[in-house]
């Protein structure tokens, strides 16, 4: 029962790639071995690997964990999935656009069979890396074209879901990694910027859906690839970029603020980007005057001029992003309500909008108003469509949880929230 299926051709269909990557995956273990651990008979699982059938997303989340996939196995089944419900809504026809679609979309198949590897990570079969040559057959684009998808990425990140920017990111960057290898010096350079840039927008993409491994892992690659280009501008906006994102849930608060300070060694000193995050991250300790001396370090050394990236990621929401934060986390109403006016009034971008709105919860809590709290935030939350309900959002909605005094979390107004945060995750669908 533990025999070893016929070769699976990983270019038949999309679900024989998700069979093939799958009995690469399983290595030696049997499979009875493995229908035990994940509650599935052994046959059936046998299979999947065949590409007779696609297992059920709790099954592959089960596979995954047990097979040390590391999420390789989920970021493949959503691919395949989303492959066929296209196929089925017949949008993919047999025509040259419709090819051309599917091209692109097998493209992600193959990226994501390759565990979504951070660019130059670990070796894969060389079955999918035939795959990736048959459907990766794209010209050089010039530099102003990839700073305009960096833009494209840039928006689609503030105004679409989460699960549907990384999913468009992974093309991006496989074809700017191909294309540095036969570039010029300088466009090499350049490409490291664009590589730098498009990591971090993926990296905060994964932030969003509490795929917290595989962020880090991006981020890791855009510093490398920030420090590859030698733009000391660029090598400080991702590493303040990276910092902000761990208050998420991703890091410890005290770590991020180590984050913050191995940066300023490199600028030589305190920097607009990172003071922000100090803010934030005191705000987070419960260290609230240390958060406001941060948060006047901030506004002086703005005051004086920001030189914006060309990239387009800083923002002046920023700055009263990170005022809304440390007033409403002190209770400071009136100044917190001014900040969240000023960021509601100049942001396009749907994660700001509300997790402002959650701060103001988080500063009635702050001042005594739990239940009060606990309704706002609720609200917030629920008018948001599942796909936009961003892991930043739930974690700013378990900050505001957090701030509620021991002796009044067992309140039914904190226990109701408490149980639609547990049920709110953004989808992982784009």
């Amino acid at each position: 029962m533990s025999r070893r299926p016929n070769p699976v051709d990983p270019g038949a269909s999309p679900l024989h790639l998700f069979g093939a990557a799958l009995r690469r995956m399983r290595g030696d273990v049997p499979l009875t071995r493995v229908g035990k651990e994940i509650l599935t008979d052994w046959s059936r699982i046998a299979r999947w690997e065949r590409g007779e059938c696609l297992p059920h997303a709790d099954s592959v989340r089960r596979l995954d964990q047990f097979l040390h996939a590391d999420g390789f196995l989920i970021a493949l089944h959503r691919a395949v999935t989303e492959l066929n419900r296209l196929r089925a809504e017949s949008i993919l026809p047999d025509q040259d656009k419709g090819e051309s679609m599917e091209r692109r979309r097998l493209l992600q198949l193959a990226i994501a069979s390759l565990g979504m590897g951070a660019l130059g990570g670990a070796a894969a079969d060389e079955p999918v890396r035939r795959l990736l040559d048959l459907v990766m057959n794209s010209e050089p684009r010039s530099i102003e074209d990839w700073h305009l998808a960096c833009a494209d990425h840039l928006h689609a990140l503030r105004t679409r879901p989460p699960a549907q920017v990384a999913a468009d990111l992974l093309v991006d960057l496989l074809a700017v990694r191909q294309q540095m290898e036969t570039s010029t010096p300088d466009d090499v350079t350049e490409l490291h910027r664009v590589t730098a840039a498009l990591a971090s927008v993926h990296a905060n993409a994964l932030t969003r859906l509490g795929e917290h491994g595989a962020a880090l892992r991006w981020w890791r690659t855009a510093r490398q690839a920030a420090d590859a280009s030698g733009d000391l501008r660029l090598r400080l906006l991702v590493r303040g970029e990276e910092a902000g994102h761990g208050l998420y849930g991703q890091r410890d608060p005290q770590t991020v603020l180590g984050l913050v300070e191995s940066a300023e060694r490199i600028a030589g000193g305190p920097a607009v980007d990172l003071l922000t995050t100090r803010a934030k991250a005191l705000t987070v300790l419960g260290r609230h005057d240390e958060a406001r001396t941060a948060l006047d370090d901030l506004l002086r050394l703005a005051s004086a001029g920001i030189d914006a990236d060309s990239f387009g990621f800083w923002s002046p929401n920023q700055i009263r992003f990170a005022e809304s934060w440390v007033h409403a986390g002190a209770g400071d109403e009136s100044e917190a309500d001014r900040a969240r006016e000023d960021v509601l009034r100049s942001t396009r971008d749907y994660q700001y909008s509300a997790n402002v709105r959650l701060h103001e919860a988080l500063c009635t809590v702050a001042r005594g108003g739990v239940d009060h709290g606990m309704r706002q935030a609720a609200t917030v939350i629920d008018r948001l469509a599942p796909a936009y309900r961003s892991h930043h959002i739930i974690e700013t909605g378990r900050m505001v949880l957090r701030a509620v005094p021991r002796d009044q979390q067992d309140r039914p107004a904190v226990g109701e929230f408490r149980e639609l945060l547990a049920l709110a995750p953004a989808r992982r669908s784009g």
